[in-house]
């Protein structure tokens, strides 16, 4: 005890912290603190001295952001900051923020070179700090696919002759496939293949496997999943602290607002991309004024039927048709049930109607289809904002796919400023070797990839496929997610000449095939001077988590990526990597998840790179605007501000497949460049004040990781 009655002593507590025997005069002393609060404390005060030193080695990493944030704090970008000191030790141990940062940035650096070899972009921003807190170095690794020339003159929209293409002289090179994956060579007596790297299969299943032990991992679990859950409070708080703001600097913005930004649908399928309305009124409109064209042979073979026949063998007439009796669209009977789904891709449940109406390939050539396909474009021009990336098939059955399919465009001049196209591969290996149309899954990639390859070479070869290709920006991967497959494969699986089975090949094993092909051609395409070609899969809408990790590791962006939701280490990695994810929040309420259970306002409010898409505005949708459809009842349900759907619609831009000078054109001159510098209000009517928030949020996460102890070591 401290002395009786002596002025200026301290006092004495007892376990509780209550004081003992107080005396006026005593001066008081600081309770006692608990073992694990002085831990606590002593871990802080050494991860704030880590930091000290890594800055001191190494300025750059943490200059260049602090450099950003003050290049960007002028008028238009004061706004309300939230920082909070010593927030990664919260609740986690020093140790275990090591561990998890280690696994995350050792994650970031296998995405970044699946990204760089294949010629995909990878976001600037990571890609700095990844260099600079590997290397201590101030170099930065411009990994954008895009050069910028700030002294081209700004794209117009052309109004020539779109397929008025350059052709090259064959280059003469041969092409052969090793273990399912095309190798170029100089000529036919040439040994060794051009230096037109590509991963092998036995490093792409490493690495499968590491980072399905990484989204195991307890420690690295916990501390992604706090950070996600801090992502989304402090974008709560930046709302709540600056909401008037941005809105005040979109009000001051002339000739811009949600409707005139430019928007991209980049997930539907050409299929289904009118309404069923329209896909009515053309159905009569063509059998008014062609019921007697001939459009498909009969069943035995000898006879051509006409469109009235067609319908006289249906017991139908074109006013016997209502929207009711086409049933094309879905409802609460195709949830979980994807075959009831794929089923209404038939009017009227008749595939002759479908084969008619909705395929390229048939008697006619594919002609109603091109004119409907045209309709739609022209209802996109008129809306001038709107733009879609429609896909289009190529089944892997055949070799001359795609020469019936460029020539389906070029010959009915499917060609529109506001549409562009992306393949899809449906995942349907098992169905052709079932029906003997396949040996084995290199006759499936050799359908589908060959040409490319011959074009390539030679434009003459394949005249229509070269045009055609201009105006496609990757591949997707379809079919039904939830499959019942073995998602992971060890070293020792068939090659795809010796993958002769009727089972169906693993998501990860088609989608390992389709990027290393396109990895390889890339090259070629690049080195001849000609567009190159993104994966960009459906992914996580159903299924094993492990897709995501295929994603993850191959893809550009993706297409749903709902799973996310289940695995916090994938989709902190997906944010800190700025993946694009395309969602459809529609087709999802009627197949795999209730409307009000999407991630997607949990996703944007994290700083996840999403968009808005229709996917199939034939089965989902009621109006003549699908997007626009799919905006408002975002923006309703979820209370979307205006900010945050021009936010959307700015990202549905930066992950579409348009060409780089197209995008100057939308969204300004700058906009690779990182932060507010690449963001031009006249444009996109996003203000500074939200893009320099996402940036400096992310650039305090990478930050987070670089300076934890020997993370980066």
């Amino acid at each position: 005890m401290a002395s009786q009655g002596n002025p200026g002593a301290e006092l004495d507590y007892d376990e509780e912290g209550e004081v003992l025997d107080f005396q006026p005069g005593q001066k008081a002393k600081v309770p006692q603190l608990s073992v694990e609060d002085v831990k606590a404390y002593l871990e802080e005060e050494n991860y704030e001295e880590n930091l000290k030193e890594k800055e001191k080695s190494d300025p750059s990493i943490f200059g260049s952001c602090r450099n950003l944030s003050a290049d960007a704090h002028d008028d238009s970008t004061t706004f309300q900051r939230v920082s909070i000191a010593g927030e990664v030790t919260c609740r986690v141990t020093n140790d275990e923020v090591c561990h998890a940062s280690k696994m995350l940035l050792e994650a970031l650096h296998m995405r970044r070179r699946y990204m760089d070899l294949s010629q995909q972009f990878f976001p600037i921003t990571t890609s700095r700090f990844l260099d600079n807190g590997a290397q201590g170095g101030q170099n930065i690794h411009d990994s954008s696919k895009y050069k910028e020339d700030d002294n081209r003159p700004v794209y117009t929209p052309q109004i020539s002759n779109p397929w008025e293409i350059e052709f090259l002289p064959s280059a003469k090179n041969m092409v052969k496939a090793r273990n399912g994956v095309f190798e170029v060579y100089q000529d036919e007596t040439s040994e060794q293949p051009l230096n037109f790297p590509y991963p092998r299969l036995e490093t792409y299943i490493a690495d499968m496997c590491r980072l399905s032990n990484f989204i195991e991992d307890g420690p690295l679990k916990s501390f992604c999943y706090r950070r996600l859950i801090f992502l989304s409070a402090k974008f709560q708080l930046h709302v709540l602290l600056n909401e008037g703001r941005e809105l005040a600097a979109q009000k001051v913005v002339p000739h811009r607002d949600f409707y005139n930004i430019h928007k991209v649908d980049t997930h539907v399928h050409a299929s289904s991309c009118m309404n069923q309305k329209h896909l009515l009124r053309f159905i009569k409109k063509t059998l008014k004024n062609s019921k007697d064209e001939p459009v498909m042979e009969s069943k035995d073979g000898t006879t051509l039927m006409t469109l009235q026949n067609v319908f006289q063998s249906m017991n139908l007439t074109s006013y016997d048709l209502t929207v009711d009796r086409l049933d094309v669209h879905a409802d609460r009977h195709t949830f979980h049930r994807f075959d009831k789904f794929n089923a209404k891709y038939n009017p009227i449940g008749e595939s002759r109607l479908r084969q008619v109406f909705l395929k390229t390939d048939n008697y006619l050539n594919g002609k109603y289809f091109a004119r409907i396909i045209k309709e739609v474009a022209s209802d996109l021009e008129e809306s001038k904002y709107q733009n879609v990336e429609l896909r289009l098939s190529i089944y892997g059955k055949n070799m001359d796919e795609w020469d019936k399919l460029a020539k389906w465009v070029i010959g009915h001049d499917v060609y529109s400023e506001n549409v562009r196209w992306l393949i899809q591969v449906p995942r349907l290996f098992d169905v052709f070797k079932t029906n003997k149309l396949l040996d084995n899954f290199q006759q499936f990639l050799d359908n589908v990839f060959l040409p490319l390859f011959e074009v390539t070479n030679d434009p003459h070869s394949h005249p229509e496929l070269h045009k055609f290709l201009k105006y496609v920006g990757g591949f997707d991967s379809v079919d039904d997610e939830s499959k019942p497959e073995n998602p992971l494969f060890d070293k020792d699986v068939e090659v795809p000449s010796g993958w002769a089975t009727e089972e169906n090949p693993p998501y990860g094993y088609y989608l390992f095939y389709m990027y290393a092909n396109i990895t390889v051609l890339n090259h070629y395409r690049k080195s001849r001077g000609l567009n190159c070609f993104s994966l960009r899969p459906h992914c996580g809408e159903a299924g094993p988590v492990q897709h995501l990790v295929s994603g993850f590791l191959l893809s550009e962006s993706i297409s749903h990526g709902l799973l996310l939701r289940k695995v916090p280490v994938l989709q902190y990695l997906y944010y800190l990597s700025q993946v694009g994810i395309a969602m459809s929040p529609l087709s999802n309420n009627l197949l795999f998840l209730n409307y009000h259970r999407n991630p997607l306002p949990e996703y944007l409010a994290r700083g996840l790179n999403v968009s808005l898409s229709t996917d199939d505005p034939l089965q989902f949708h009621f109006t003549k605007e699908p997007l626009m459809e799919e905006y408002s009842i975002a923006a309703q349900v979820w209370k979307l501000s205006p900010c945050d759907m021009c936010e959307l619609a700015r990202n549905s831009v930066l992950i579409s497949g348009y060409p780089h000078d197209t995008k100057r054109y939308w969204l300004g001159n700058e906009y690779t460049k990182e932060g507010v510098a690449g963001n031009d209000i006249s444009k996109t009517n996003v203000p500074d004040i939200r893009i320099a928030y996402r940036t400096e949020t992310l650039m305090s996460e990478l930050s987070n990781i670089i300076g934890a102890p020997d993370a980066s070591a």
